[in-house]
């Protein structure tokens, strides 16, 4: 579609309920603007949330190109589903739970394949074997290389997370959700949502102790 590319500010307008700016619409008159085959009003979502969308998917994957692959997915649906789009809650709920789902398929199909692994001879709290993952002794030179080896230790820590838990911590801590907000995008109760938050934080102090 080339959807996917920069998208240039249009001047043309949306008639929703009157005549407005497309860029002033709110999610769901863009929504609405694409079932009726406005495909400025796609453009516009795509403007809105694409960077946001790659953004989480990232930090579930650690995987840059996969994020970028999965977030045009993403938009894909949203753009095939938009008839049958029902504005019951936030688009913005609806989006992330789009991308999570992709992304947790995404680590299960990985999980498959993946033949050979070194684990830990211990399981988390779930009987779910925790993944060693042996740190870089190496002596760092200076204050950069030492940010550097941080902001990938991070990425490794939430890597190594359950899939469960990954999506929870991701959502709190990276992309500021609230509870409940993570309960109805995960489609979770809020105690189930803060429980594992929670673990996730612990797991996370403990493989990141070494730069606490």
């Amino acid at each position: 579609m080339g959807w996917m590319t920069t998208v240039t500010q249009q001047a043309q307008a949306l008639e929703l309920g009157g005549v407005r700016s497309i860029e002033s619409a709110s999610d769901h008159e863009l929504l609405a603007a694409i079932r009726d085959g406005d495909e400025s009003a796609f453009q516009e979502l795509v403007r809105r949330y694409r960077n946001p969308i790659t953004n989480f998917i990232y930090r579930m994957l650690d995987d840059y190109e996969r994020a970028v692959e999965l977030t045009q997915e993403t938009f894909i649906r949203i753009y095939t589903s938009a008839s049958r789009y029902e504005a019951n809650y936030s688009f913005s709920t609806y989006i992330y739970r789009i991308a999570t789902n992709l992304a947790i398929s995404e680590l299960r199909r990985r999980k498959r394949r993946k033949f050979v692994s070194l684990f830990s001879p211990f399981n988390d709290d779930n009987g779910d074997p925790v993944e060693l993952d042996p740190q870089d002794d190496k002596p760092l030179q200076d204050q950069t290389l030492i940010e550097d080896e941080r902001r990938k230790a991070v990425a490794r820590a939430i890597k190594s997370l359950p899939e469960k838990y990954r999506a929870a911590i991701v959502l709190r801590d990276v992309e500021g959700f609230s509870y409940d907000r993570i309960a109805e995008t995960l489609k979770l109760s809020e105690g189930t949502v803060k429980s594992r938050i929670n673990r996730a934080r612990n797991l996370l102090k403990e493989k990141l102790s070494a730069f606490m």
